[in-house]
């Protein structure tokens, strides 16, 4: 007797089962069940169109403060002696004390070129980007943008949004399926620029506001959700969010929604010889340019920390995603919204779905003509294997376009192919001179080597894919990676449980392959 012990027998029903209850939304419709059917592509059925800009107004300015304070560290560690160090929205002005300088500061200034422009006026110095620095910056900026951009939309890598550059400046941005266009707009427009700086106790934010100054390195910040408080805190930045690892959200001890974060080996280290150095004094967490909290530090602090405010569940889920994405290198600024209609039309997905249901038909007739009841047996299996991949898409959320589509039929076809061989194994081993029951047997153990080479072997063509892909050809790699596991298991459980059960059952087996 052949024997498919027990524990195969519920694992094979218990998959089924979890495939069918997932793919169920796909036919009867997303309120019947809790699960979500598969979400379509644009090439589908259309989604919601963003044109953004990165505002390079606001990265030069910001480049500038940066290195405003550069050439300040720079100069005293120099001991160059100098006045009126200044930052304006695309230039750093200064200017030396001491003529016998000039020389020095020549020779500093060096280390800044091609990047940077100089122009002297004897004492004066006043630094801008040059062309060829200011395009590499856009070039960056925007490179940067579009794959911080990605990460944000489609963490997982499954939803297949269009993001690419348009221009210069611009990104075009196309989301299947969108019905929130208003909360991608949010998750866009935060740059998310997380870092924790020293609280300044030299001047209060009420003598900064009053005598319309700070101390030298310090700046004046406003809170994040405290209308009319703002805090004097120090330019120096002790961890930037480069050095964040994760971020999840969760709650505070009051049970009040916050963002729980790691941070990575060199950052913790940043991170702890600071709150170490500074224990009792406060420090603020400040995003984009606001400060969400200072509290005040009571122990030394390494790698784990909260961010807590006022922020509602959705807030804290959208604030640590971002956070885990990285920060924007630019803020984006919205110039065109518009909805969009699916990229083929109808006629042509009719033509598609009428094109795969008589290639399954062709396919279903050839098995049941070649291999008779086995045929059966794989066709059954085969339907299967697709209720599993629905199931599969449905569970991860992917997105199912046109190369998604084709990736299932390629799947489809190599299912089969599983079942091919086994069925051609098993003819050689009756040939051979075994019984129905041996030879299916020895028909499945020797073939399934072979079935596992040519699996495994695209699938890991498949994971290649999806780790250097992107958009459609990701999605392409999901479906395929998705088929190529469940066709493993249907051809090498499900259909061997049917054939094992027909030959068990009947007294005396015949096959006629």
């Amino acid at each position: 007797m052949l024997v498919f012990e027990s524990w195969k027998k519920i694992l094979v029903v218990v998959v089924l089962l979890a495939g069918a209850f997932y793919a169920a939304p796909n036919i009867t419709g997303p309120n019947i069940l809790p699960t979500q059917p598969v979400n379509l592509g644009l090439d589908l059925q259309g989604g919601s169109h963003l044109l953004m800009r990165a505002d390079m107004d606001a990265v030069v300015k910001e480049r500038m403060a940066g290195l405003s304070e550069d050439i300040r560290l720079a100069m005293r560690d120099e001991k160059l002696r100098f006045k009126n160090l200044t930052d304006t929205d695309n230039s750093v002005e200064f200017s030396l004390r001491d003529s016998a300088d000039i020389a020095r500061r020549d020779a500093l200034l060096a280390s800044y070129a091609p990047e940077y422009a100089m122009t002297h006026d004897g004492l004066n110095t006043t630094i801008t980007l040059s062309d060829g620095g200011y395009q590499l910056l856009r070039q960056n900026t925007v490179e940067q943008a579009i794959e911080i951009i990605r990460r944000r939309l489609d963490p997982d890598g499954t939803k297949e949004p269009v993001i690419q550059q348009q221009g210069a400046e611009r990104v075009l941005i196309q989301l299947p399926g969108v019905d929130d266009p208003e909360r991608i707009k949010t998750l866009l427009g935060q740059t998310a620029r997380l870092t924790f700086q020293m609280v300044d106790l030299r001047m209060t934010a009420q003598e900064a506001q009053s005598k319309g100054r700070t101390p030298p390195g310090a700046v004046l910040l406003p809170s994040y959700d405290e209308e009319g408080v703002a805090y004097v805190v120090e330019k120096r930045v002790v961890v930037s969010g480069d050095e964040l690892e994760n971020a999840t959200a969760g709650f505070d001890q009051n049970n009040r929604p916050a963002v729980n974060f790691t941070l990575s080996a060199s950052g913790g280290r940043k991170f702890g010889q600071a709150t170490g150095a500074n224990i009792g004094r406060p420090f603020a967490i400040i995003l984009d340019g606001k400060v969400v909290s200072a509290p005040t530090i009571q122990a030394q602090i390494f790698t784990q920390g909260q961010i807590t405010g006022s922020f509602s569940v959705q807030e804290s889920n959208d604030l640590a995603l971002v956070l885990r994405a990285g920060a924007l290198p630019a803020p984006l600024i919205v110039i065109e919204e518009r909805s969009i209609g699916p990229g083929l039309g109808a006629d042509s997905v009719a033509a598609g779905q009428i094109a795969a249901v008589i290639g399954l038909i062709l396919v279903a007739v050839f098995m049941v003509a070649t291999y008779g009841l086995f045929g059966i047996f794989a066709n059954v299996a085969l339907l299967a294997n697709i209720i599993l991949i629905l199931g599969g898409l449905s569970v991860i959320g992917a997105t199912l376009t046109l190369p998604g589509i084709a990736g299932i039929v390629l799947t489809m076809g190599m299912a089969v192919d599983a079942n091919v061989l086994v069925f051609e194994r098993i003819k050689e081993e009756m040939v051979r001179g075994r019984n129905v029951r041996s030879a299916i047997e020895a028909g499945y153990n020797r073939a399934i080597a072979t079935i596992l080479d040519a699996n495994l072997t695209t699938l890991f063509a498949a994971l290649f894919l999806y780790i250097f892909g992107s958009g459609p050809v990701r999605g392409f790699a999901v479906t395929l990676s998705i088929g190529i596991v469940t066709s493993l298991f249907t051809a090498i459980l499900v259909t061997r449980l049917f054939v094992v059960l027909w030959a068990n059952r009947s007294k005396k087996p015949v096959l006629v392959l």
